[in-house]
């Protein structure tokens, strides 16, 4: 079924209007009509080959929400008319063991990411969400119980809300935990707002003090000045758990002397240049860690919506047009988005 979509045929040209092909649904698929889809910046180093192996023509996209159109035979979790998302992954081996233990995002064999994944449909590789339509396999479906109202501010929770719920998650904030939150953007602002809601003392760090209202109408208890030295020191081994979601190369030791004996930092950015060695002493004689952490799998991924339906999170969103997109990827890189662009996919018909 051709369906109108917005990407790009080289790394240095524009996104421009383009008619792609999607499969009808199998035994297994939900076809979705894509309403609202997220910008992540991860879109916007596949589709100008900042980051090695994109494939072309690239549609990037994968924090798409809509309504179900069809469904295949063999499909029994949803139905025509239900409100669904679409995250990072709509593939994984299924029999590895990160893959039965319900961590697809770390198939042992890859997983098929939403854009610029292997598949056999045409042209051999994934087609994203900057696209009116997409037909996925019912495993990588996930429910939306939101209100109709707030779908737009939900669309990014499939990328930035999954990519900061999974580590809090797992380091077990909440109660009683001093949870640190570096940078104040997509995923920043996202992991205040929910590790606020898991319970957790939350910490915003930004290295600019005109953000310390934001943060606190966000959800942090405390607002520190990265560049203030005394700010910084007066937070020295006090933290269970630090969140840096910063893609830029920086002193990591900055962050990890905060820790509590047996603390963790968890990096969610990748810098283009490494991050300057930490000091080894500072995590032995403490027995701090610094960890990484890559989205969620698909059950933690539908669990993390439904928690942020409970507690009414979404998003801090700016919508926009899909012919828009190349003026949006420059705003983001001037951090000039409070925090989250969202296409609407209507745009896309004219």
């Amino acid at each position: 079924m051709t369906t109108k979509a917005w990407g790009a045929h080289a790394g240095n040209k524009p996104l421009e209007s383009l008619d792609i092909v999607r499969r009808a649904p199998g035994a297994r698929d939900v076809q979705i009509e894509i309403d609202w889809c997220g910008v992540c910046h991860s879109d916007l180093h596949t589709v100008r080959s900042e980051w090695p192996g994109t494939r072309y023509p690239c549609v990037p996209g994968h924090e798409i929400v809509g309504h179900v159109s069809a469904v295949g035979s063999a499909v029994t979790g949803f139905k025509v008319g239900d409100t669904v998302g679409v995250g990072c992954l709509v593939g994984s081996c299924r029999h590895c063991g990160s893959c039965a233990e319900g961590l697809e995002q770390y198939c042992e064999n890859g997983f098929v990411g939403t854009y610029n994944g292997p598949t056999a449909d045409a042209p051999g590789h994934t087609l994203g969400g900057y696209s009116q339509r997409i037909v996925v396999d019912q495993h990588f479906v996930l429910r939306v119980s939101h209100s109709e109202d707030r779908l737009a501010a939900v669309a990014p929770l499939l990328c930035a809300g999954i990519t900061t719920y999974s580590p809090l998650r797992h380091w077990n904030a909440g109660p009683g935990k001093k949870v640190g939150i570096v940078g104040i953007g997509g995923l920043g602002h996202m992991g205040i707002k929910i590790a606020h809601a898991m319970g957790a003392h939350t910490v915003a760090f930004t290295s600019s003090e005109g953000k310390r209202q934001d943060a606190l109408a966000l959800g942090a208890d405390e607002v520190v000045t990265s560049r203030d030295g005394a700010q910084m020191k007066a937070q020295a081994g006090s933290f269970d758990l630090i969140l840096d979601t910063v893609a830029a190369s920086h002193d990591l030791d900055a962050y990890s002397n905060l820790l509590k004996r047996d603390g963790t930092l968890v990096l969610l950015g990748v810098p283009a240049q490494p991050h300057p060695t930490p000091n080894i002493g500072s995590l032995i004689f403490h027995r701090r860690a610094i960890a990484g952490s890559l989205i969620g799998g698909i059950a933690q991924t539908q669990e993390m919506l439904d928690f942020c339906a409970q507690h009414d999170i979404v998003s801090d969103i700016e919508i926009i047009r899909a012919q828009d997109v190349d003026k949006a990827y420059e705003r983001m890189l001037r951090s000039d988005v409070k925090y989250r662009f969202v296409i609407d996919t209507r745009s896309l018909a004219g």
